[in-house]
């Protein structure tokens, strides 16, 4: 099938739906979530199978999450028909469909970008087209296929959602000429490519997340969220923490504290070289190394790591550009650094995202409140996600960030968003505006 008959079988499926009120809308959502929380360990084997990247038991457990989290987050908010009135201010806001939204998808992400952002298009009764990465066509395709069967068994097109089989560079480039607007989650050329398509585009910036560990807070707990953060599937998600800032005082205790939570922790200048040089031969990254293992990225570099080490963690004396272990990792290496103040730390964490991933992410373990607002002041980040794994930069029920597969990274990650995508940068608004009776304010220069 062309992108054309694909683009007009989604207006077709659109016109369809275009009188379906909240609780329509919302019943597609629902079985589409559930279908995929359903499945989630079939299609977490299958990306395993299909890309050789990352972990078993986190994909299950992303999968169920980004169903369960996404869903919740939209579930009965006000996307259909009349939004809002402010009679204070004689506005009503009506929401109207987009159109039909391109989706291009990253191989590390096979299931839930798609479900991610295929659940916020319904909710504004958009349709969305996907755009797999060929690496992961496979699993992205029979995503897709539950999500449309899901659409059916609630009286829905199920062409309101569908894919490329057989995705390439070209047919990406058309369906983005082709659509009303686009999201696209991948490398840097992908999102310039969207922004040059001539449509709209919402785009993500590369990750690379700083965490600064604060004096007063529990070096035990902060070992413990670290290595969630760095593990999770094996560093191929854009918020996984990638470097722990620490006080110089308190190396010993927190390499023995990263230690007993399966970090390996590396601090001999040979296996550093040698892991240096696996990771980022001729300072370049390894895609032979993505989303692997610690131990199989231990045995490349041949060295020696504990069994069963969930991360390695490497101490660096130097930060920035003069040392590569400071650039994004999509693998679970955690680049160690200790500071003596913590503006010093709030500096070197700075350094490290000018370097690679400004606009992103970072996190704070502190109970300080100062220190959280100084980190928020002075780091180039969109999110600064506190006593947290960094991998809830992405939306958790225990913060207040929206759920979401796509987080905009600002002008500082070329994106147009420093949030995290939602379903109303998904949504046109009509704003009806009534006569109020003016206020009489005076000189707005009194």
């Amino acid at each position: 099938m062309t992108i054309e008959e694909m683009v007009k079988n989604a207006r077709a499926a659109m016109e369809e739906i275009s009188d379906y009120d909240q609780a329509q809308t919302d019943k597609m959502l629902s079985a589409i979530s559930k279908a995929v929380f359903d499945q989630a360990e079939p299609l977490a084997k299958l990306a395993i199978e299909e890309t050789r990247l990352g972990r078993l038991d986190h994909k299950i457990g992303k999968n169920q999450g980004m169903a369960t989290n996404i869903f919740g987050a939209l579930k009965n908010k006000p996307s259909v028909g009349v939004l809002r009135e402010i009679p204070e201010e004689g506005l009503i806001e009506v929401g109207h469909p987009v159109g039909v939204i391109g989706s291009v998808t990253p191989t590390t992400n096979p299931t839930i970008t798609p479900l991610g952002n295929g659940l916020m298009a319904l909710k504004g009764k958009n349709a969305m087209i996907v755009s797999p990465h060929p690496r992961s066509k496979k699993t992205t395709k029979e995503t897709i296929e539950l999500m449309r069967e899901a659409l059916v068994s609630v009286g829905a097109p199920r062409d309101l959602l569908q894919v490329i089989e057989e995705p390439s560079i070209e047919k990406s480039q058309e369906l983005m000429k082709s659509v009303d607007l686009i999201v696209a989650t991948g490398g840097p050329g992908l999102v310039k490519s969207a922004y040059s398509s001539g449509k709209p585009a919402y785009g993500v910036g590369p990750g690379n997340v700083q965490a600064i560990l604060d004096r007063d807070f529990d070096v035990d707990a902060a070992a413990e969220l670290t290595v969630i953060g760095r593990s999770f599937d094996n560093g191929i998600v854009c918020a996984c923490q990638q470097s722990l800032i620490y006080p110089m005082e308190k190396e010993a205790e927190v390499f023995k504290a990263l230690e007993s939570k399966q970090a390996a922790v590396i601090t001999d200048e040979g296996d550093l070289a040698k892991l240096r040089e696996t990771i980022f031969p001729e300072g370049r990254a390894n895609p032979d190394m993505i989303g692997q293992d610690p131990d199989v990225i231990a045995k490349a570099a041949g060295i020696s790591i504990p069994d069963g080490s969930q991360i390695i963690a490497v101490r660096v004396d130097k930060v920035g550009e003069a040392e590569l272990f400071c650039k994004e990792k999509m693998l679970p290496v955690l680049a160690l650094k200790g500071y003596d103040t913590f503006e010093e730390a709030v500096a070197y964490a700075k350094e490290n995202l000018l370097l690679e991933g400004a606009g992103h992410s970072a996190g704070v373990f502190t109970h300080t409140k100062e220190h959280m607002v100084y980190a928020g002041e002075k780091l180039p980040v969109s999110r600064v996600v506190i006593n947290q794994p960094t991998i809830d930069a992405g939306g958790s029920p225990a913060n207040g960030l929206n759920p979401t597969v796509s987080l905009g990274c600002g002008s500082w990650g070329n994106n147009i968003i420093s949030e995290n995508l939602n379903y109303k940068h998904l949504i046109n608004v009509s704003r009806v505006a009534m006569p109020v009776e003016p206020t009489d304010t005076g000189s707005p220069w009194d």
